[in-house]
């Protein structure tokens, strides 16, 4: 499972501030390798203390199996994000590649050049499911501020908007957000 961490806000340059995997024991029984999983991510989540969190929203275009382990760990991290009262955000993998690349359908060579591109490296983070989340926290720092002034201008006009609906961000100053895959 990739994790990356951003800092910025919509408008202004981007930083990376950590990348990396979340790895378990492939033979580990699966509770154990999500206990491990929540684990890892809630020392993340207290060490770098982002203000709003993304995750892969995931399509059964894939195997069962491969599907089941990836929607559980997502559910890891949502939890694991829910328990700290910070807010998350769903992006698929179409948005992420539009966001990131201006094309929904971009090769993941691509989504990676303009990781290293929008966040001034030297090259992109390996394993290749670091630079994938990063980019997913690319695309919520950039996508999320868009929400939060459709939810504001919503509640402005005296519409009631679902937390849920519209995935939110904190941009107020530098923002931190962070992204599993």
């Amino acid at each position: 499972m990739g994790i990356g961490l951003v800092d910025g806000r919509l408008g202004a340059p981007l930083q990376m501030v950590a990348a990396g995997v979340i790895r378990t024991p492939a033979g580990a029984p699966i509770h154990e390798r999500l206990l491990g999983i929540d684990t890892q991510i809630a020392e993340w989540l207290d060490e770098y203390k982002p203000d709003a969190v993304a995750v892969e929203r995931m399509f059964a275009q894939e195997g069962v199996r491969t599907i089941m382990g990836t929607a559980q760990a997502a559910g890891v991290a949502m939890v694991a994000a829910a328990r700290r009262g910070l807010p998350v955000a769903l992006h698929t993998p179409s948005e992420v590649k539009a966001a990131v690349t201006g094309d929904g359908r971009a090769q993941k060579e691509q989504v990676a050049a303009m990781v290293v591109r929008v966040l001034k490296l030297a090259e992109a983070p390996k394993p290749v499911d670091a630079t994938d989340a990063l980019a997913l926290a690319i695309c919520h720092v950039w996508r999320g501020g868009a929400a939060d002034r459709i939810a504001e201008a919503m509640q402005r006009q005296g519409v009631s908007v679902d937390s849920g609906s519209v995935p939110l961000h904190r941009v107020r100053g530098r923002a931190k957000g962070s992204g599993f895959r």
